[in-house]
């Protein structure tokens, strides 16, 4: 069976913000001027389609990230809504490592919000091109030229508006085109479906005709044609415009800015234009590189149907009807329904069993999957996130996924025992399902213990334990995910001699200790030759080395930023084994650390306040208190800005003591930057176990 879309019609893209920023609002009403849905829903009322979760119905927040895909213009666009809340920047994450385009959208009123610069820095990490919607130009407050000059400060790109609003709060009326030179208005009997064209009045032709020249100064630079008849003056056909910005867009040298208020069904369809017109098709992102895991040398598979089939997994989920289901990109080739395909990374294979066209919880079974491809495949039973499947002859490893470490932990324990039954399966396909969340076993308790990226998303995965897999369960307090690591460079010998079943098992390693020069994350190093100890207990004694780095030498935290390098040691034939130099490894470890100035490390979260000027006093006298740091303050009228980093451990209970500084009138965005070691009068409480 032919494919059904040509591959350069089709457009694979996120719609991703800051929390409120309104992007699933925005993309009800492209499902439903695209005839996706023929009612909106709203996110206020429980009733967004892309919000299907009972807890996103509740909460009034997107969860998780929910594909759907449409048509307009003739090109087909795969979409996926993800969540502003930074709890759930995991769903961020998985889902630019697979799409082409991002549209990003922004607060008219709020601008450039925290999570927008993380979300930013996400994208510029992945190089995906984005256009963006300056949303709420109907809201108090909403200044379109303030958000551009933070685009630029902040995000350090030269913002390209091809529109300006008409008016803006409750006189925001419509846009002007500034490319058409057109006035276009929504009808609001048609809820916005019908567009009208007229000619820019004479009290906005001077703004529009501004807007316009620096519209064109900003994408001439990489046009020589249009560059020429912008300085001589003469007449710019649209196709050459359309041809500019889309150069400018795909190279990352600008970004494109639309607006509108998707709430009014505003500047909607413009939009949907310009994901057509602006963001790039597979064909225009090229092949993707990978690994030939055969003759360990790099490939590139191109975008093309009759290359073989390459597809990355890039989330796993726990549906109530089919079971497990993985998200896939295909990236090269076909695959129908029932083919067998190779896991590369776990070396098995696996069979499609069922192929689904997903539309949030919806699906819709298809027979084939083409490159270009978004669906969903069933019966994958040892897939998990960021492995790759490939046709069985023809191999290639894609680059993984990174996730964040999580910051906040909890014990949790089964009410009854019918629940204990249940909760280990439960908490096993949670965790398979979303990779910053963890489960593990304190040793010296013996407690099952949670962790992810905050309070709400662990209250979430509690909340989805009872409604989904039907165990309840006794929570303990948040705690902090604490880290350890050291400031100073040691030698340590670790050595292993002892008779087992009457035979002499010898190992003795040398190792150095350091400070990991490249930050985060703990590296082995061998810097010994073959004849010192064969290469065949390397990887035992690496092993070992990572395995006793999960346990600090002050609190039992683990480990993060220690390099080790084996430099020495002692091999005897015969009686040295892999059991031995693990031993020896991990002894070494164990001798170094307490000599290596080791210290404890803390999250420290970035927060953003935004209060009323009566109570900016307060409120940082509090953060000082919670051993903040204030980084900035501004102005946004009629409100002021704080910018402020303090330890997560302190921000415990904030929400309900700001809404008492400020009689509830502030609020506040927070999430994780960085961990920063603890001082020591601090250390010394947690230590002590006051913490």
């Amino acid at each position: 069976m032919a494919r059904k879309d040509p591959l350069d019609r089709i457009r694979n893209i996120g719609i991703m913000a800051h929390i409120d920023a309104g992007k699933t609002t925005a993309t009800e009403r492209i499902l439903y001027y695209t005839n996706r849905i023929h009612r909106m829903g709203e996110v206020d009322d429980g009733a967004a389609a892309m919000d299907w979760m009972e807890q996103e119905k509740e909460r009034g927040i997107t969860i998780t990230a929910a594909a759907t895909s449409c048509y307009w213009l003739n090109h087909r666009i795969n979409i996926i809504d993800t969540p502003g809340h930074v709890d759930f920047t995991v769903e961020v994450e998985r889902s630019l490592r697979v799409l082409d385009g991002a549209v990003v959208v922004f607060c008219a009123v709020g601008g450039v919000e925290p999570q927008t610069e993380t979300i930013w820095h996400q994208v510029n990490r992945y190089n995906v091109p984005r256009i963006a919607f300056v949303n709420k130009m109907d809201r108090v407050g909403a200044d379109f030229d303030r958000v551009l000059t933070m685009i630029q400060n902040r995000l350090d790109i030269i913002p390209i508006p091809l529109q300006i609003p008409i008016g803006s709060g409750e006189s925001f009326a419509g846009i002007i085109d500034l490319i058409r030179m057109k006035t276009v208005l929504f009808t609001e009997d048609s809820l916005g479906a019908i567009r009208e064209e007229v000619e820019v009045s004479d009290d906005t032709l001077d703004q529009a005709h501004r807007y316009r020249e620096k519209m064109l100064e900003a994408v001439a630079e990489g046009d020589d044609e249009l560059l020429d008849a912008f300085l001589e003056g003469k007449e710019i056909s649209e196709d050459s415009i359309h041809r500019a910005i889309r150069s400018t867009a795909l190279q990352l040298k600008g970004v494109p800015i639309f607006c509108g208020a998707a709430l009014r069904n505003k500047g909607i369809q413009p939009l949907l234009d310009g994901v057509v017109q602006y963001l790039p098709s597979p064909v225009d992102v090229g092949g993707i590189h990978g690994m030939n895991p055969r003759s360990e040398k790099d490939e590139v598979r191109e975008p093309d149907d009759r290359t073989p089939f390459t597809a990355l997994a890039f989330k796993v989920a726990t549906d109530p009807y089919v079971g497990k289901l993985t998200y896939l990109r295909v990236y090269s080739g076909t695959a129908k329904l029932g083919t067998t395909v190779t896991n590369v990374a776990l070396g098995k294979k696996e069979r499609l069993s069922k192929l689904l066209l997903m539309s949030a919880n919806k699906r819709e079974e298809i027979q084939e999957v083409y490159t270009g491809d978004i669906i969903a495949a069933v019966g994958l039973k040892f897939t998990r996130t960021g492995d790759t499947l490939t046709d069985h002859h023809h191999p290639i490893l894609l680059e993984s996924m990174q996730f964040p470490e999580p910051v906040i932990q909890v014990a949790i324990e089964p009410k009854t025992k019918a629940d204990q039954d249940r909760i280990g399966d439960a908490l096993h396909r949670l965790s398979g399902e979303d990779p910053t969340f963890r489960v593990f076993t304190n040793e010296e308790t013996g407690q099952t213990i949670i962790s992810g990226m905050g309070e709400l998303h662990l209250d979430v995965l509690v909340n989805r334990l009872l409604r989904e897999f039907r165990v309840e369960a006794n929570v303990g307090k948040p705690q902090v995910a604490y880290k350890e690591s050291i400031r100073k460079s040691v030698r340590a010998d670790g050595q292993f001699s002892q008779h087992i079943a009457g035979k002499l098992q010898f190992g003795k390693v040398t190792l150095e200790l350091e400070p990991n020069p490249a930050g985060g994350g703990n590296i082995f190093l061998s810097r010994v030759d073959n004849g010192v100890i064969p290469r065949q207990f390397l990887p035992a004694i690496e092993s070992s080395i990572m395995e006793t780095l999960k346990s600090g030498a002050l609190a039992g935290y683990p480990l993060d930023g220690v390099q080790v390098s084996l430099v020495d040691g002692e091999f005897h034939q015969g009686e040295s084994t892999e059991v031995a130099f693990r031993m020896a490894g991990s002894s070494a470890v164990r001798n170094g650390l307490p000599q290596a100035n080791p210290v404890i490390l803390e999250p420290v979260m970035m927060i953003e306040v935004v209060t009323p000027e009566d109570y900016v006093g307060d409120i940082v006298g509090d953060l000082n208190s919670r051993r903040g740091r204030i980084i900035d303050m501004e102005h946004r009228e009629p409100h002021r800005v704080i910018r402020a980093e303090a330890p997560l451990k302190e921000m415990f209970g904030y929400a309900t003591d700001m809404r008492s500084l400020s009689q509830g009138r502030a609020i506040f965005t927070m999430q994780f930057d960085h961990y920063d070691v603890v001082p020591e009068e601090v250390s010394k409480r947690i230590l002590e176990g006051y913490f």
